[in-house]
């Protein structure tokens, strides 16, 4: 099972210690025990096409071995907690898309 999220961060977070700190929650949201691997990045400097969007800020892909780690992982697991905690109000947007 996959997880997708991007994140579109407020206009007043887009600075680069505002970026640091958002990057190195990514980094530790990615210590989850519950995650099978896990990757984060900005926009990739593709060519623009119409069907590519490079407007969001970072992306955030996991994979988990099962829907109940997913599971786990959104109901209860604290490094997840503490991420959204600590960022839920620095985004503008988040939009998630999961893959089976």
């Amino acid at each position: 099972m996959e997880h997708h999220v991007y994140f579109w961060l407020k206009s007043e977070r887009n600075n680069e210690d505002d970026r640091k700190c958002f990057e190195q929650g990514l980094r530790d949201l990615c210590q989850s025990t519950f995650l099978t691997s896990s990757h984060w990045g900005m926009p990739a400097q593709t060519k623009p096409r119409p069907v590519t969007d490079h407007s969001f800020a970072y992306a955030l892909s996991l994979k988990f071995s099962s829907m109940e780690d997913h599971n786990s992982y959104q109901e209860g697991d604290p490094v997840h907690d503490a991420f959204i905690t600590k960022f839920k109000d620095w985004w503008e947007k988040v939009l998630v898309m999961d893959v089976a």
